[in-house]
């Protein structure tokens, strides 16, 4: 089934991308744009990367590029797969293909040129359009239908293709939480997930870590996550119980304090409560490093703050933690109190101090304790300790009188 909709946006008029085409839709062959360019132009959301689907095999794909003066790459031929670098702008593209033989992830395709059979190998609905340089959109699957009514819907059998890749699954659920309308997901593939979620073990942790840390930060990612708490897939992820409220009340100070979502920030929310939370999704997601020091510094403590907290006791935080953990652990703490307000306006002052307090760096230095008499060794080192100790006590004081004493008081004690 085609459309009569069509595209009109500059990226398929002006720049690499027609510069592309122009070598890859002539002479017998026919190229277009597929996947999330065409469903984010038509949602009216950003468009990233653009995908290119083509009847050119790939090694025509490479001889045309290379005339054309572009730089192929052949970053997966054996799935029919180019990367063609235009101006510095890569594109991935791909030879249509369809199957000859099913069984189940293992299926054998080969290159084609029916686009029909090459979208109904696609996952959803809403990712299976094609735009032709002209910006006519073509639907094989019904999925204008479904993007319009905001359903994310697998391709024929569901449970067939999550067969095919068990990290459709999480797809399914993520895709849900950026693209669906907020309300329950399709009951069929919801099924399927269910029914194939054995398979998930099956997956590379960082393929997990990549999918979940996008769904996390999705516009509907609560409703979603619930859909996948109910269903026991949530559980099996993160190998252990997650804290849904903890997770919704996080995405509601984000929106209340105008901070852009945070993938890693929410994954505290909805998972860590100690530091044995932090070194377990480590683990089972493959976190970076950075990732896991941010789970484990908001798990440190984060039932210490509270409305309550001084903003001497604020600001001794965000000296020993730097302003990214302090923010991290105090909105932690406030999405964990919530019957004390999103307007409160003492958690406001509270998370909000990075925002108007820079923590200084410890002006007194080895020379000051040196010039005092105090050798090289341990008893420097103590020295040093004592008087940063007493700095902060004192808030932070910067006036040179201030510091003489405290470096005098740490030389005497």
């Amino acid at each position: 089934m085609n459309s009569s909709r069509r595209i009109d946006t500059l990226w398929l008029r002006d720049g690499p991308l027609p510069r592309l085409l122009d070598a890859l839709d002539r002479d017998g062959e026919e190229a277009r744009v597929v996947g999330g360019a065409v469903r984010n132009e038509l949602l009216g959301e950003p468009v990233g990367d653009i995908d290119v689907a083509t009847t050119a095999v790939p090694d025509e794909v490479m001889r045309r590029a290379a005339a054309a003066g572009f730089k192929p790459v052949p970053t997966g031929v054996e799935h029919g797969t180019v990367t063609v670098v235009v101006g510095g702008t890569p594109f991935e593209v791909t030879t249509l293909r369809e199957d000859v033989e099913t069984f189940g992830r293992h299926a054998r395709v080969a290159f084609g040129r029916n686009w029909q059979h090459d979208a109904e190998r696609r996952d959803f609905t809403m990712n299976a359009l094609y735009a032709s340089r002209d910006g006519t959109v073509h639907d094989h699957v019904r999925g204008l239908d479904d993007l319009k009514g905001r359903r994310v819907r697998f391709i024929g059998d569901p449970a067939k293709r999550i067969a095919e890749d068990y990290l459709r699954i999480l797809r399914f659920f993520r895709f849900h939480a950026a693209y669906g309308d907020g309300g329950h997901p399709d009951p069929a593939g919801l099924s399927a997930c269910i029914a194939g979620r054995a398979g998930l073990e099956t997956l590379s942790r960082e393929r997990v870590r990549a999918e979940i840390l996008k769904l996390l930060v999705g516009t509907h990612a609560v409703p979603a996550l619930v859909s996948m708490s109910e269903s026991g897939l949530l559980v099996t992820v993160l190998g252990g119980v997650p804290l849904l409220a903890s997770f919704a009340n996080m995405t509601k100070l984000e929106r209340e304090l105008s901070l852009t979502p945070d993938a890693v920030r929410r994954l505290g929310a909805l998972a860590v409560n100690t530091t044995e939370d932090a070194d377990r999704l480590r683990e089972r997601l493959r976190l970076a490093n950075a990732e896991h020091d941010r789970l484990a510094s908001m798990a440190d403590g984060w039932w210490h703050i509270s409305a309550a907290t001084g903003m001497h006791d604020a600001r001794v935080l965000v000296y020993r933690l730097g302003p990214e953990k302090f923010l991290d652990r105090a909105l932690l703490a406030w999405s964990r109190a919530w019957n004390e307000g999103v307007a409160d306006d003492r958690w406001h002052d509270l998370v909000l101090l990075p925002g108007r307090w820079s923590a200084p760096v410890f002006p007194l230095k080895a020379a000051d304790f040196i010039a005092r008499g105090v050798a090289k060794g341990p008893a420097l080192g103590a020295a040093l300790r004592a008087a940063e100790k007493a700095w902060i006590a004192q808030d932070f004081p910067m006036d040179a009188e201030a510091l003489a004493k405290i470096a005098d008081a740490a030389v005497s004690a």
